[in-house]
């Protein structure tokens, strides 16, 4: 599969490119990264099957766009990447991120991931409010969101029972405007 063809947003270090079938196995590895399943909350077990079937139905999915995050070089699969819950008439979307094994982690990936996925959720789709939730534990994650200009809304006390503790889910949002006036008139 030549994946340079299928590149769909391109920055200077990763590009993100459609999820197929084909991609159901790296995907299910990726699910069952252990610092991946933290980092995301993910408590369900899933099948390969349902991995597949996932994939297939994002196809038909208008509410979401799911992207693969890989590597420009290399074309290594580092994570995903998603705009979701995406509502037309408020204009506005979720998004979700995960680098998968820490050795992606920590090198600036994932920002570059968000912003390609920022300019094109505000400039191509027109949204008007980005929003995400980031677990309490993880404050790299927050603070990255924060120097990308994420601004903190609120606080889900103990939303999250993930290893056998409650965990305070922190809301952060960014509207378009606030995204023009740091990217867009530099």
């Amino acid at each position: 599969m030549n994946t340079k063809q299928s590149r769909f947003l391109v920055g200077e270090n990763v590009y993100l490119r459609p999820l197929n079938r084909e991609d159901a196995e790296l995907y299910y590895e990726q699910l069952y990264d252990s610092e991946t399943r933290k980092f995301t909350g993910t408590h369900k077990h899933y099948t390969k099957e349902q991995i597949a079937n996932y994939i297939d139905s994002k196809a038909h999915d208008r509410s979401s766009v799911l992207l693969l995050i890989a590597l420009n070089e290399t074309d290594e699969v580092i994570g995903d990447i998603a705009l979701q819950d995406m509502d037309g008439i408020n204009r506005s979307a979720g998004i979700r991120i995960a680098i998968s094994h820490e050795e992606h982690q920590g090198q600036g990936y994932g920002q570059e991931a968000m912003l390609l996925m920022l300019e094109y959720g505000f400039g191509l789709l027109n949204l008007q409010r980005i929003d995400l939730e980031v677990f309490a534990y993880n404050a790299r994650a927050a603070h990255v969101y924060e120097k990308l200009g994420f601004v903190r809304e609120g606080v889900r006390r103990q939303a999250l029972y993930y290893n056998h503790q409650y965990h305070d889910v922190i809301l952060m949002g960014m509207l378009v405007d606030e995204y023009r006036a740091k990217y867009v008139s530099r």
